[in-house]
């Protein structure tokens, strides 16, 4: 599409004029004290964003807030380079402007300012904004399953022509697993069965979603994108299958609708191609005149919003994958803690599950508050999405980006109250060594958790024993067939963060350290 932007009317508003000195503004360089007062705004479902590139298309504005929910109305102020986005809900919006306050959003390589907007509706002049209501309208068909009822000329969607999408990783340097894949593209509906395997040396998918529609919607919003910083970038197709047959379920293949079938031997993927299903003719009940490929023009070029891509954000609200941590300190601000309970251990144990914590600091004159050093900005990003907002030792526990590079050790002698360790030569750090499978088993808190390492001998009474003792009751238990990991479900979230903290690396004697991390299973 061209950038050419439609001028609209905004009945009644009394915003339009609040430049970069608003007061819930979150600039791209926010610090700590800025991010707090765009907590005290009251939140809305209409956001305003503001220093838009002035070539900038509604397509790029759209796509900002795609990833988090449905977009129900936008209006482009291109005098201004300012735009307003209305959004379904409110929690969507709640959603977006969380992480784009710790991710900086970009436009066309910009970074661009967004805040809720003082209006809880956004009410538009059609006759004045008739080029971005159709987009919108264009988008809302994808999203909804419909055809759009006017202006056939801005857009032609044809009906999605399969369910199954084929996908290829360019620039692969980091590994892009079946799970980061899943996460991603969960977002846009149910994933029902994934295949990855390589092809002329490229790693590809095919993906299987419930419907067609929900195809098309990751399709629109996800193709060009990268997943991570400036590498592994969606090339995404509809496939020519209409139905995949996954025959394992392992770190190749999945089929969620079959959580029964056996693992293999994790190479059939690549050798057996009847997996892979069978190309067949029913294409024609999908589509228009039996074309395989989409005719929707709405897909941004590759890197529009980079680096801040739409899948990186799917991702950061699935909650589930590493997000680009360039130029964002690793150090995080925990408040509203319990400070009667809360120990720079326990603080170690908690945000390990989601980095590398190096170092810990309770603060002297405000012992509610820590500050968490971790190896570096992905892996803050990643606990602050997962923590942020999690009850802990009974309190709700708020986590944000601080504005410190380092978390400082005090001099010798001054630390009589404890307050502050350095964790860097911990032996516990979970994901020291590269390539870990820990990193493919990061999980948000959940109340079911994974235990491994348990030691011959010890039963399932045994380890009940054990977490009860940890102030929660233990609702279910499953040992796994070696009987060295197990699954153990307490009755609440909290409760099972109680249990990692106090549990994780826990001496059972012979050499065994229990290790605890949250699961996405349920017993």
């Amino acid at each position: 599409m061209d950038g050419d932007v439609a001028v609209g009317v905004k009945r009644g508003s009394d915003e339009l004029n609040m430049y970069s000195s608003s007061p819930n503004s979150m600039a791209a360089n926010g610090s700590d004290s800025k991010k707090q007062r765009l907590d005290e705004s009251p939140p809305s479902r209409v956001l305003h964003i503001r220093k838009l590139p002035s070539e900038v298309s509604e397509t790029e504005v759209i796509a900002l807030g795609l990833p988090f929910g449905k977009v129900t109305n936008i209006l482009m102020l291109k005098g201004k380079n300012q735009a307003f986005l209305e959004l379904g809900t409110e929690e969507a919006a709640i959603t977006m402007v969380n992480y784009y306050t710790a991710v900086t959003p970009q436009v066309r390589n910009t970074p661009v300012f967004i805040q809720y907007s003082t209006h809880k509706e956004l009410k538009t002049d059609s006759a004045l904004n008739q080029r971005a209501q159709a987009v919108l309208q264009a988008v809302s068909a994808v999203q909804d399953g419909s055809s759009p009822s006017s202006n056939p000329g801005v857009l032609d969607l044809n009906p999605p022509p399969s369910p199954v999408l084929r996908i290829i990783i360019d620039n692969m340097f980091y590994p892009v697993t079946l799970d980061v894949l899943q996460q991603i593209f969960s977002k846009f509906g149910t994933v029902m069965k994934i295949i990855t395997f390589t092809k002329n040396n490229q790693f590809q998918a095919l993906l299987q979603f419930s419907d067609p529609v929900n195809a098309q919607q990751a399709k629109l919003s996800l193709d060009g994108q990268n997943i991570y910083n400036s590498c592994c970038t969606l090339r995404i197709d509809f496939s020519k299958l209409v139905n995949l047959n996954v025959k394992y379920n392992n770190d190749k293949s999945r089929d969620y609708t079959r959580p029964d079938l056996p693992t293999g031997d994790g190479e059939s993927t690549n050798k057996d191609h009847s997996l892979l299903g069978t190309p067949s003719g029913a294409l024609a009940s999908y589509s228009s005149g039996g074309g395989y490929s989409s005719s929707l023009s709405l897909s941004l070029c590759g890197g529009a919003i980079s680096p801040l891509s739409a899948a990186a954000a799917a991702a950061a609200a699935a909650g589930r994958v590493a997000l680009s941590g360039s130029g964002v300190s690793g150090v995080l601000l925990a408040s509203n803690l319990n400070e009667e309970m809360v120990t720079p251990q326990s603080l170690f144990t908690l945000f390990g599950v989601y980095g590398d914590v190096q170092r810990v600091k309770i603060l002297y004159n405000k012992k509610d508050s820590a500050l968490i050093q971790l190896s570096d900005g992905n892996q803050a990003q990643l606990a602050m999405s997962h923590l942020n907002g999690q009850k802990v030792f009974g309190k709700v526990m708020r986590v944000t980006l601080s504005k410190h590079q380092t978390v400082a050790l005090p001099r010798e002698g001054l630390d009589d109250q404890l307050l502050t360790k350095d964790f860097s030569g911990s032996p516990l750090h979970r994901f020291k060594k590269p390539g870990s499978k820990n990193f493919q088993n990061i999980f948000p808190p959940s109340a079911t958790l994974h235990l491994s390492n348990i030691r011959d001998g010890v039963g399932e009474d045994d380890l009940r024993l054990l977490f009860s003792n940890s102030g929660g009751s233990v609702k279910a238990f499953k040992f796994f067939q070696d009987r060295k990991m197990a699954l153990i479900q307490m009755s609440s979230v909290e409760e099972a963060i109680q249990a990692l903290m106090d549990l994780h690396n826990y001496d059972m004697g012979g050499n065994h350290h229990l290790k605890v991390s949250f699961s996405k299973s349920t017993i």
